[in-house]
């Protein structure tokens, strides 16, 4: 099963048998939620990607792109050799560099806001970046009416039911029914975290069978 988005914006009213104008109006918001939540939820390959860029000397920001959600992995290009920079909380940060003028090859970076990540020390030069991170991936709302997504074509379960959730919330439905799309999607994120953080990144002869415990 997959979905466009005019199928899934006529299963979210399907399912609720709602209609009214209001409801309708707040269809995007209820899927582009649903899309966040998996998004937050689930470490998937198919939203890893590389961007390249320049620390700016005596500058402790870089840029992030503007599709950035977390960082996975920096490294900097210094005397053609590429080093990798340790991920650090932005307190180890600051105490490891609290003079901001002091300058060096950078050791570490972390996250300082949604647009910048925060290095130490501050770049002495400008050193060619390669930054390996998730990505949010254009929502379904974008695609236009006979448009999909890879969450709508392959993780179709959990944004249905993720969407539900957000318009049952809305409507502030029946405990027990919010309960059942609450169960179906937590099933889907299961059955998803499987796929995109086992079956995806490991294979039998590095890690061995997967062993879980039976249901």
């Amino acid at each position: 099963m997959s979905f466009t988005y005019s199928s899934l914006k006529t299963a979210i009213q399907d399912y609720t048998e709602n209609t009214e104008t209001s409801f309708v109006t707040h269809l995007n918001d209820f899927i582009e939620i649903s899309e966040e939540r998996i998004l937050k939820l689930v470490q998937l390959n198919e939203f890893k990607r590389n961007a390249s860029g320049t620390t700016t000397a005596s500058n402790q920001y870089l840029t992030v792109p503007s599709d950035f959600l977390a960082p996975l992995s920096l490294n900097i290009s210094n005397n053609s050799e590429n080093v990798f920079l340790e991920y650090k909380d932005i307190s180890f940060l600051e105490t490891f560099h609290p003079s901001v003028s002091v300058t060096g090859v950078p050791r570490f970076y972390g996250v300082f806001d949604v647009d910048h990540l925060l290095l130490a020390p501050t770049p002495n030069a400008n050193f060619s970046t390669v930054m390996h991170y998730f990505y949010r991936p254009n929502s379904l709302t974008a695609a236009g009416d006979s448009g999909t997504t890879w969450l709508s074509e392959n993780a179709s379960v959990a944004l249905l039911y993720g969407t539900l959730i957000e318009a049952y919330t809305y409507m502030k439905g029946e405990p027990d029914i919010m309960a059942s799309y609450e169960k179906r999607f937590a099933e889907a994120i299961a059955s998803l975290k499987i796929f995109g953080e086992a079956k995806e990144v490991t294979d039998h002869y590095t890690t061995g069978q997967i062993i879980r415990q039976k249901q």
